[in-house]
């Protein structure tokens, strides 16, 4: 059982607050509302999903969560909805005014980089049209800039309230695997409001009452206005995508000369500049919001007539893309250069460890190009399964290492979870066709791996 993370000290009587969207964040964000104090109501429309979290069942793996919400589930702390009109009577009561976290997806919209805000725009006018007194509407998707703005014209024209009902931005800066702890003890709070110089306002003022243990336990708060409350989340982002595509292109330059990137990684860390985090080469990126989200600042700022401003971020997305097809190619190198007949193990299916999530990942990515390529591919994960299978039906699975490996020709380790770090080379050894094996993470001991017999390659190293 994962260690259960719990916040700050909660208060014995905190506000009612609601959550709408119960997705990955929003569900995260009820259970952690609940945690600090408050009483909660979360809403999606999405009825099998508010049925499993009603159960205390998450939809979805991220360590510490599912016992958080077993809790306040059974305490009747936190309940959960399919109804605005449920939503809106939840906080009628409240003489301060509802607050209502709104947690909506902003997924790329097909075929173009610009984000798809449809869902956004569907729950702030549906909520909208039931409050009927003052409000707090706090949106935390990730937006393109502008967006704030518009939604605050849109909710006061629709609410029978007015403008008694505020809109407050409040950027969400989870990662996934660690959203819990993100969530209670947060490296910074954002507030950006639509007058930023008329601090204390209802909206900032019901915030703070909701993050009273936070802010209590010191952490930071930024309060300013719409724009830039958007762009935090979007800059932050494409920092550090910026920052993995360099020491991937550094791992290209590494490949032609001889070096290794990894020792050139480690000189890198000691300059206090730049720091030793997120400058390990290797197989990229994915996920749901790196990727989407540098492409739609991408898109805006082509709107905002600053496209230049961005123009490095398509070589960010470029050299992220280039490690995939490198991966592909290194493993046909080994194999003589060419997949046909050959079986290929992949260890890793999710875009990162200690996640089930499978959005833009590398992995899968990798597979499926040598799957085209005439290889037999086996794909082993140990959270991202299920979600594998249904997205990708025609690769074939297994259900632990050992039975991943079994026969293959060549072993790719391509999603660094603990227990592919743990493995005994040679142990599996006795199970491989041939003692090959591509480390897509560089983290594996390749001295390791060499001395039990293997064939050692990873990306950048030589």
């Amino acid at each position: 059982m994962a260690e259960q993370t719990t916040g700050p000290q909660a208060r014995p009587t905190g506000r009612r607050v609601t959550v709408l969207g119960c997705g990955y964040l929003g569900a995260t964000h009820a259970v952690c509302m609940a945690e600090l104090g408050h009483e909660v109501l979360g809403m999606d429309v999405d009825e099998e999903k508010i049925t499993r979290l009603a159960a205390g069942d998450v939809p979805f793996y991220e360590p510490g969560l599912p016992e958080l919400l077993r809790t306040h589930v059974a305490s009747g702390r936190l309940r959960f909805t399919t109804s605005y009109g449920e939503v809106a009577r939840f906080t009628a009561d409240d003489p301060a005014g509802g607050v209502h976290f709104l947690c909506v997806g902003t997924p790329q919209k097909k075929g173009e980089y610009a984000a798809d805000l449809r869902h956004v725009d569907t729950v702030f006018t549906e909520l909208a049209r039931h409050l009927t007194g003052p409000a707090t509407l706090v949106g935390k998707s990730t937006v393109p800039a502008g967006t704030a703005a518009r939604l605050a014209e849109t909710v006061a024209a629709l609410s029978p309230a007015g403008d008694a009902v505020e809109i407050v931005w409040n950027p969400e800066f989870l990662r996934e695997g660690f959203a819990v702890t993100d969530t209670l003890h947060p490296d910074r709070l954002v507030f950006g409001l639509r007058d930023a110089t008329r601090a204390g306002g209802p909206g900032e003022t019901a915030l703070r009452d909701v993050y009273a243990p936070l802010l209590a336990a010191g952490t930071p708060l930024v309060v300013t206005d719409y724009a830039t409350a958007e762009l935090v989340k979007v800059a932050a982002n494409s920092f550090l995508a910026t920052k993995i595509s360099f020491i991937n292109a550094m791992a290209e330059v590494c490949e032609v000369t001889g070096a290794d990137v990894t020792q050139l990684s480690k000189a890198l860390s000691y300059d206090t500049r730049i720091g030793g985090k997120f400058l390990n080469a290797g197989l990229g990126f994915g996920g749901g919001c790196l990727p989407k989200d540098i492409r739609a600042f991408m898109a805006r700022a082509g709107e905002l007539g600053v496209d230049q401003a961005l123009a490095f971020l398509q070589a960010v997305d470029a050299i992220n893309m280039r490690r995939r097809a490198r991966m592909v190619d290194l493993a046909r190198e080994e194999l003589g250069g060419s997949f046909g007949g050959t079986r290929v193990a992949v260890l890793g299916a999710a875009f990162k460890p200690d996640s089930d999530d499978i959005r833009d990942s590398p992995a899968l990515d990798v597979a499926l190009a040598m799957q085209k390529q005439g290889a037999a591919v086996c794909v082993y994960d140990p959270q991202a399964m299920d979600n594998a299978r249904k997205a990708y039906p025609t690769l074939g699975y297994r259900d632990n290492t050992q039975e991943a490996v079994r026969g293959a020709d060549i072993v790719l380790h391509l999603t660094e979870w603990q227990e592919f770090r743990d493995m005994d080379p040679t142990e599996l050894g006795q199970l491989v066709a041939a003692r090959r094996i591509v480390d897509g993470r560089n983290v594996l001991d390749p001295h390791r791996w060499r001395t039990a017999g293997w064939t050692y390659r990873a990306l950048g190293r030589p």
